[in-house]
């Protein structure tokens, strides 16, 4: 097409100009521009202090900008920013602050000119930088260390370091990290699996990720090889117990990979965490970090395992474009999670879990009852702290909808098409109308009618659940259903047939019992069952919810003793609501809390200082 030469090389130049940087949104959680300045690849040379609690070095990102650009935008947040250069030989450089925000932190500017493409920034963190939680002894399992570990997600990478805090933009790193020579070093990233001599450890990432995904762990931790591509990192008194649990995870990926194509992330491995850390899992490529939680002793959590093996597609591979589209990776990630679990555990299982989450799902939508745009699976979060958005309606509303899609055209062929999704976006963004396209051109035009039959843009954008909902049920908890008939007709707890009970069957019990059971019968079922000194925390967790509603004191030193050692938000916060609903509750959560919250990550301090008006009550 092209004649004169002259007007082809013009073209190319312009094209190339123009095509120089991705085409990337701007996300409202961001101050990054990534269509004038984009990051490409991170270099992080960084000292962990445990004396004065602070990450100090240097991050140098390697960038992409447009020809017209004339400074990148970065997220900070409590961040000492120490001096800034540009080029390989670091040339010292300026930087302005631009505007701050209480939940976005302060946007920092670095001027850049036609040719830069390398700028770094010297920095340090702050004890109060709200990613890391830095432990001392006494809250570790051994007693012997202290230990840190980071939670970037939502929006906390940009207290970790300078950074495009956006899940739409990512980036590959390398970093060295130094850290006490009586301890271990683990990142998102390649790993070693013992200590060395210096205390410096290299990590290498290869593929882009997006910044909630940079992870740091450091601590007294140790190794055990569970496959050839899985293993477990624990504190070493955890080690034995965590590997046990885990033992599983090596025919997981494989079950996975059947699925939906190859694990691209080289290993996985687990690193089981103190109890303060706020979450059940997170998806840290290579690393998922864990709760000590699920350590059950039967393998009957697991599933939180396979949830967090299933973001190595749904959400590290191709990830949410930004926080409104948050169901693009959760709702995903528990469709998938349930298919592994079903793989190796069969249906029953599968389906006790689906069923379980209904439930949750369905009191949730009770809390946003008044506001109700809170339950559509697109979101609208401009303005708040994206957590704010992180409940069961993008998990569990995602799963129905999947389902419904299965249901409507079968698992065979969204098999298919979401092996094609993943292998076709890989390490690529998504979101909610990008989805809707895809889906409606790849999928439903094999299917005439299932389109209508399914209402896709209402499940998405409209609050509640569509009428459409598959409806789950679940042969095991029939079981319970007999048992506790029998219960409630008189028998008592010692002559139920619960023997070889899941755990997921205990709380389906536990959730049964009705608000006028006598104190001498919840004493009845404590003494057979030993409910109240369990050491599973998900069947704790709801025999202390029943407890505080039925005002069954004699639990409540196992509450206290509960809400002060497991910082997990999902155990946390249903407890303390519940005891906020009358004056002698909320004297109690007052009480526990002051000695809890030193233990708690800023995740769960921030949610529990806002249910208990923290700053007004004290």
């Amino acid at each position: 097409m092209f004649f004169h030469k002259k007007l082809k090389f013009l073209y190319l130049l312009i094209m190339t100009t123009i095509s120089s940087i991705p085409v990337l949104a701007n996300d409202p959680h961001s101050t990054a521009k990534p269509d004038e300045a984009v990051v490409q690849k991170l270099y992080l040379d960084i000292n962990v202090d445990f004396g004065k609690k602070i990450i100090s070095g240097k991050a140098q990102w390697t960038i992409k900008k447009s020809a017209s650009a004339d400074a990148i935008h970065f997220d900070t947040k409590n961040l000492d920013i120490q001096k800034v250069t540009i080029d390989e030989i670091e040339n010292p450089w300026k930087f302005s602050w631009g505007k701050e925000d209480e939940i976005l932190g302060h946007e920092l500017i670095i001027p850049i000119k036609s040719n830069t493409s390398i700028v770094t920034i010297y920095y340090a963190t702050s004890p109060e930088s709200a990613a890391c939680q830095w432990l001392d002894q006494s809250q570790t399992a051994g007693k012997k260390l202290p230990f840190l570990f980071t939670q970037c997600q939502a929006i906390l990478g940009r207290t970790l370091f300078p950074c495009q805090d956006s899940p739409g933009i990512r980036f590959t790193y390398e970093a060295d990290v130094t850290v006490p020579v009586e301890m271990l070093a683990l990142m998102s990233a390649e790993n070693p699996t013992v200590k060395n001599n210096s205390g410096k450890y290299h990590f290498r990432m290869p593929n882009p990720i997006p910044s909630y995904l940079m992870a740091l762990s450091v601590g007294d931790i140790k190794f055990q090889s569970i496959g050839n591509r899985t293993g477990v990192y624990a504190e070493p008194s955890m080690l034995e117990k965590s590997a046990y649990e885990f033992a599983d995870m090596q025919k997981m990926l494989e079950a996975a990979e059947k699925l939906y194509g190859p694990y691209r992330w080289g290993k996985y491995d687990v690193l089981v965490l103190p109890p303060s850390f706020p979450f059940g899992g997170m998806e840290n490529p290579r690393l998922t970090f864990a709760t000590p939680t699920i350590l059950a002793g039967d393998r009957s959590l697991v599933s939180l395992v396979s949830h967090e093996l299933a973001h190595s597609w749904s959400g590290n591979l191709v990830t949410n474009a930004n926080w409104n589209d948050f169901w693009l990776n959760e709702g995903f990630t528990v469709y998938f999670e349930r298919r592994i679990t079903e793989a190796l555990y069969g249906k029953d299982f599968a389906d006790m879990e689906a069923y379980l989450g209904m439930e949750d799902l369905k009191e949730t939508l009770k809390e946003f009852e008044k506001t109700p745009d809170a339950t559509c699976l697109k979101l609208k979060l401009e303005g708040k702290d994206p957590d704010d958005g992180m409940n069961s309606i993008a998990y569990e509303k995602g799963y129905a909808l999947l389902l419904l899609i299965e249901k409507t055209i079968g698992r065979e062929a969204l098999d298919n098409f979401l092996r094609k999704y993943f292998d076709s976006h890989a390490f690529q963004t998504m979101n909610t109308e990008q989805f809707i396209a895809y889906i409606e051109s790849d999928l439903f035009s094999k299917f005439p009618g299932a389109e209508e039959k399914i209402n896709l843009k209402a499940w998405i954008y409209n609050p509640g659940l569509p009428t459409n909902c598959p409806v789950i049920v679940s042969v095991k908890f029939n079981d319970v259903d007999i048992e506790f008939q029998k219960w409630m007709d008189g028998t008592a707890p010692k002559s139920l047939r619960t023997a070889n009970w899941f755990t997921q069957q205990w709380l389906n019990f536990i959730d049964k019992i009705p608000a006028t059971t006598s104190i001498a019968r919840m004493a009845e079922l404590d003494t057979t069952f030993k409910f109240s000194a369990t050491g599973n925390a998900e069947i704790a967790d709801a025999w202390f919810l029943q407890s505080l509603t039925l005002h069954y004191s004699p639990a409540y030193i196992y509450i206290e003793k509960f809400l002060i050692e497991v910082g997990r938000r999902k155990f946390l916060m249903p407890l303390y609501k519940e005891m906020m609903k009358s004056a002698a509750g909320k004297e109690l959560a007052m009480k526990i809390y002051k000695q809890a919250r030193p233990n708690y990550h800023f995740v769960a301090r921030q949610s529990v200082d806002e249910l208990l008006h923290w700053k007004d009550g004290l």
